[in-house]
């Protein structure tokens, strides 16, 4: 990050508040931390919920702490049941928190996952910057 993006970040602004989760069985969360220290280096609020949320656990969450996105990470192979149940919640709560998701995800299964109202995937191996520099371009916050 450049001491430009890092000040833009730490404006005036309300700064993104972004919930990162871990649903599921799944007990690998080091990449999920990685994704939650970048976003923090780049001036974003972060709530990490913690490995084996539900995805009622996620939503509930994500509204309790008014996050303007979402990001789940998937290693487990459960992603499509499990993002669209999260997906679900949410429309039955009438919200429209843009969701990210990141994770063993086979290349098939993306446009499936955008179809279904993911707004973008990232696969193992995205530069950190890219995905902090998509956020950045992509949501703003919701309040």
């Amino acid at each position: 990050m450049t001491q430009d993006s890092i000040e833009k970040a730490n404006s005036s602004e309300r700064k993104l508040r972004i919930l990162i989760a871990k649903p599921g069985l799944d007990g690998h969360d080091r990449g999920a931390k990685v994704v939650a220290r970048a976003y923090r280096d780049a001036g974003f609020e972060v709530v990490y919920t913690g490995l084996h949320q539900t995805p009622e656990q996620i939503v509930s969450a994500a509204l309790q702490e008014d996050v303007d996105l979402i990001g789940l990470s998937c290693l487990s192979g459960a992603h499509m049941t499990l993002f669209k149940r999260v997906l679900d919640l949410l429309k039955e709560r009438k919200t429209e928190i843009p969701v990210i998701v990141g994770g063993i995800i086979p290349e098939d299964d993306i446009p499936k996952l955008k179809e279904m109202g993911i707004n973008e995937v990232f696969l193992p191996g995205t530069p950190l910057k890219s995905i902090v520099a998509w956020t950045r371009k992509n949501i703003t916050p919701r309040y």
